[in-house]
């Protein structure tokens, strides 16, 4: 067991025996404190208030507020931040909105630089400063993303940045944008200039250099004592006086925490779990809303914020379980620099020493034996933090920090346990005053390399591969520079899924930044035993015959996974045939999550998967036809999609609610969409509706007191739940607010966001509820289905949309809910057309063969007739009955995935 310090206890075979009689009782009375814990949270720190508090919105004429609140400034105001006025900048605007962006500002809008550049500030010389760096990879004024290359430099001789390419770094990690942190030393001068030098590019020896956002932040005295070094304890180093770069800061066993909640400091704080090692990842627990945390001093307040502390990750509840294993946490960083290990304490349960008490450890070495919370602090509910500096090498395989955690067999405490509340690590400057490193290296070009090793003679092969992975575990380390964002964190979790698909036991191939699950950047084939029984295995012969050896004639579409082409399949059956791309930012988790997640529902409302393709290095997914394309499609494109009518729109959103309906309820387990939107809502020959792309669903909780999934933010901008954004907790309500955004966007025939609208018309959802709440939606509805629409029907299908986009999810309706109000307003349309709507095949009773519609708060397993007539505003199509079986058995086929989609996520 490698992974343990070299002076742990060695771990031997876990044996779940039953504890005896006075370890059961002990037990029991930890959990009877963590009950009690929930009925003892206090009120908030006394929020810090920044001397200096600057947030640039770069290249932007205009002030503007982020997703979490906060005001950014233009920074052309009165031209005081730019050293030349501005001169000698551009100030330009991305490109391209990805969806994946938090906010659009700071991110749309940039100061390009083709000389150095320099922004000065004036700040006040007794505190140190946050300095933040937000990048956002795009062409700017026709520049690519790949001709940006330079480096960062302060005033005082520090190097930030070293010839760094933002396009190159984010490729590595597959993320839409990177935010560097660093905290600077006071400066006497009371002055801090921030310095923009372009380098030239190796090939076009074009010099850019641009920035879209800078925030610097004044921060109170929380690094004046010095740290220990690890394996040195006399020994001890002074962070006070070092600039260093924030690396990871994790809220151990707890979400995600934005800026806006960290007590005027604008920190970030992450889920730890896609860090935490190995299968043993212990429990998390929580304090309960009135427990009473103690700071100390008024200086501890700002270590971190209160919900650090009110919430913890243990070993769990078996001693014997707990000291045959280590709690650890692994991290990526950069060798030959020095870093700074912050852990935070607070126990929650225990009021007595030697309840529990653990060793610590840090890249194999004890940093501290027999720690004991209640000891350091005296006292339940008083938070605590203990800095250790560690020396990373510059030598491969040196490039992965650990810190792990063990019972302290030594005192034998109560508790055989060990705890820990949050985790920081800040990489210290080096002695020639420089915090760069060297950007990671993209998957694709160690693909490549990979590649073309191969091809080489079989007699040097084992030579140049090992030469191979010493390149891998040195360009491994860099990626871990990219600073801290929220997405990060998923990045890793796909590396560690891909690792446990692979099978693979080696720790450095593992933490690659890959888009695929190998190094090539497709799958090679790992997958096929695992899902060969899910749905039908098609060979890579089979899927070119359809689709005619991928012709582009037959592409229909491209989504974030690829391309997706039109097909045909045993002689007749019409298919769509979805082809990953290597450079797709999604790759074999999502293959493997869409496999296993549709093959097991079944409903009439989810387009079905027919099968999949995994060899010769390709990852293929085939689905059946849709003949209509995307709901989108039908709302804008009117060029060559006539616009649908009032009666088709509510007709598919309410397929689309039944198939989400059926998600949140049907199956086993909640599944949660995770990226409902218009371009996955489809519809067929008979222009029944079918939700599709489950490659980021995700399976809710199946207890009743945990409602929530706890997980990194994904989906689409403009659809996305605001409290998803803010607590990183999904739910079903997330689902609800999404579809909320598509019935107003059915409804107005506009899309989710409009960045060249009028700032107050530019999110969707919040110009409709503007409308909504000022009476003057009517206005704004679609012009082609203006009249088409009953009065009283406009006023439910409002109300229900408004009801979706509560900012609160508990205010909002379930699904359920939702698909009944739908309902009830076609049953409302129906009244005002007579006996030309849509109705449910049923005589009424009175010989009259009236058709009657009972729209129905639950979910059975009846059978409706829906009669969709000729429209005089849609494209023509023969009227047609379509028979609505509402069984979970109808057919043992899965969902689609964005088979239409312009860009990726």
């Amino acid at each position: 067991m490698a992974w343990l310090p070299a002076n742990a206890p060695t771990p031997h075979t876990l044996v779940f025996s039953a504890p005896s009689p006075a370890i059961e009782m002990a037990m029991t009375g930890l959990l009877a404190l963590l009950v009690a814990a929930g009925a003892a949270v206090a009120a908030d720190a006394k929020p810090y208030s920044p001397t200096d508090s600057i947030l640039l919105n770069c290249g932007s004429t205009a002030d503007g507020l982020d997703a979490d609140g906060r005001k950014w400034l233009a920074d052309t105001n009165n031209n005081m931040w730019l050293g030349d006025s501005g001169k000698s900048s551009l100030m330009a605007a991305a490109d391209e909105l990805d969806s994946s962006l938090p906010s659009t500002i700071p991110y749309m809008t940039a100061r390009v630089f083709t000389v150095d550049t320099v922004y000065n500030f004036t700040v006040n010389p007794k505190d140190r400063h946050w300095l933040r760096l937000h990048f956002y990879p795009s062409s700017y004024n026709g520049i690519a993303p790949e001709d940006f290359r330079f480096s960062v430099s302060t005033s005082t001789g520090l190097t930030l940045l070293r010839n760094f390419s933002v396009w190159v770094t984010t490729k590595a990690l597959t993320q839409a944008y990177i935010v560097r942190e660093f905290s600077l030393p006071r400066t006497p001068a009371g002055f801090i200039a921030v310095t923009f030098t372009p380098t030239p590019t190796p090939m076009t020896n074009v010099t850019y250099a641009y920035i879209n956002g800078l925030e610097l932040i004044s921060m109170p005295d929380i690094f004046e004592d010095p740290a220990t070094m690890v394996g040195f304890a006399d020994q001890t180093v002074d962070i006070a006086a070092s600039s260093f770069q924030t690396m990871y800061r994790f809220n151990i066993g707890g979400g995600y925490i934005p800026p806006s909640n960290d007590s005027g400091l604008a920190r970030s704080w992450f889920d730890d779990t896609p860090y935490v090692f190995g299968v043993m990842q212990g429990v998390s627990y929580t304090a309960g809303p009135r427990f009473h945390v103690k700071y100390p001093t008024e200086a501890s307040e700002y270590a971190a914020p209160v919900e650090v502390y009110l919430g913890t990750r243990s070993m769990g509840s078996d001693p014997r379980v707990n000291q045959n294993y280590n709690l650890t946490w692994t991290m990526e960083v950069d060798g030959n620099f020095t870093y700074v290990v912050r852990l935070h304490f607070c126990e929650l349960l225990l009021n007595r020493p030697n309840q529990r008490a653990f060793d610590i450890y840090i890249n194999n070495k004890t940093a501290q034996s027999d720690a004991d919370v209640i000891e350091m602090t005296s006292e339940r509910g008083v938070p605590v933090y203990k800095d250790f500096a560690v020396h990373m090498a510059d030598d491969p395989g040196d490039e992965v920090m650990w810190v792990a955690m063990h019972p302290s067999v030594a005192l034998r405490p109560q508790f055989y346990d060990a705890i820990l509340n949050g985790l920081e690590v800040f990489k210290l400057n080096d002695s020639a005053a420089n915090l760069a490193a060297p950007d990671p290296v993209p998957s694709k070009m160690l693909a490549e390399a990979e590649l073309s090793e191969s091809e080489k003679e079989r007699s040097k092969k084992s030579k140049d591969q090992a030469n191979m992975a010493t390149v891998i575990g040195g360009t491994a380390g860099g990626a871990a520079a990219v600073g801290i964002v929220a997405a990060i964190c998923l990045v890793v979790y796909h590396n560690k899924k891909n690792r446990e698909l692979t099978g693979s036991d080696s720790h450095n191939s593992g933490w690659l930044p890959m888009y695929h699950s190998t190094t090539s950047g497709k799958s090679s084939g790992h997958l096929a035993a695992n899902l060969a029984g899910m749905c039908r295995h098609f060979s890579i012969a089979e899927i070119k015959t359809a689709t005619k050896n991928f012709s582009e004639s037959l592409v229909i579409g491209v989504g974030g996974f690829g391309k997706v082409y039109r097909g045909v399949v045993d002689g007749d059956t019409k298919v769509a045939i979805k082809r990953s791309n290597p450079s797709s930012e999604q790759g074999a988790l999502e293959f493997q999550t869409e496999i296993e997640m549709l093959s097991k529902l079944r409903h009439r409302h989810l387009v079905s998967l027919i099968g999949f393709c995994e060899e010769s290095n390709e990852m293929v997914l085939v689905y059946d036809y849709m003949e209509h394309g995307t709901l989108r499609e039908h709302l804008y494109n009117k060029g060559s999609n006539p616009p649908l009518s009032w009666r088709h729109r509510l007709d598919i959103c309410i397929g689309a609610a039944r198939g989400l309906h059926y998600l949140h309820t049907g199956a086993k387990y909640t599944i949660i969409h995770r990226d409902v939107k218009t371009t996955n809502i489809l519809v067929d020959e008979n222009w029944v509706a079918k939700v599709s792309d489950f490659g980021l669903s995700k399976s809710g909780s199946s207890t009743v007191n945990q409602a929530h999934v706890s997980t990194m933010v994904k989906g689409s901008f403009g659809y996305l739940d605001p409290e998803y954004f803010r607590r990183q907790q999904l739910t079903d309500k997330s689902d609800v607010y999404s579809f909320g955004v598509v019935l107003f966007e059915v409804l107005m025939a506009r899309p989710a966001l409009s960045p060249q609208l009028p700032r107050d018309q530019v999110s969707l959802a919040d110009y409709a509820l503007s409308c909504q709440r000022k009476g003057t939606l009517p206005d704004v509805v679609d012009p082609t289905i203006k009249d088409q629409i009953a009065p009283e029907c406009l006023i439910k299908f409002a109300e229900t949309a408004e009801k979706c986009l509560a900012d609160q999810g508990l205010e909002r309706p379930s699904m359920g809910d939702v698909l009944w109000n739908l309902e009830f307003a076609m049953q409302l349309q129906d009244a005002f057309d007579g006996a030309s709507g849509r109705r449910q095949a049923q005589d009424d009773g009175s010989g009259s063969g009236r058709p009657v519609l009972e729209p129905s708060n639950s979910y059975g397993s009846t059978a409706s007739v829906t009669t969709i007539g000729t429209s005089s505003t849609s494209r023509a199509h023969d009227a047609c009955v379509v028979i609505e079986e509402e069984d979970d058995d109808i057919t043992n086929r899965a969902a689609f995935s964005q088979l239409v989609q312009p860009t990726g996520r």
